[in-house]
């Protein structure tokens, strides 16, 4: 495979957890506002963009393949879990 070939592949593997993280970076502070959140801003998008890469590479293990709708459900499931923990969701 062509080196830049592979960069286009890993880019459009990774697509989803970074829209996903900048979702939840922009949104996330109109959710939580007036809370002060564990982790900074850009800590936080960069911890979300981590689990979403981690959630899609465990789908394609596991899978088989890239792209099913459960990987993207968990990907969602998993983004925002970590996005509730790093803004301290459960303290109210």
């Amino acid at each position: 495979m062509h080196p830049l070939t592979a960069l286009n592949h890993a880019i459009n593997f990774v697509a989803p957890a970074a829209w996903m993280a900048l979702a939840l970076w922009l949104l996330g502070a109109w959710v939580f506002r007036g809370r002060p959140a564990l982790v900074g801003r850009g800590r936080l998008l960069l911890l979300d963009f981590a689990v979403g890469v981690a959630v899609l590479a465990a789908g394609l293990l596991l899978l088989g393949r890239d792209g099913k709708m459960l990987t993207y459900v968990a990907l969602v499931v998993g983004c925002a879990t970590s996005h509730w923990v790093g803004r301290g969701g459960w303290r109210g």
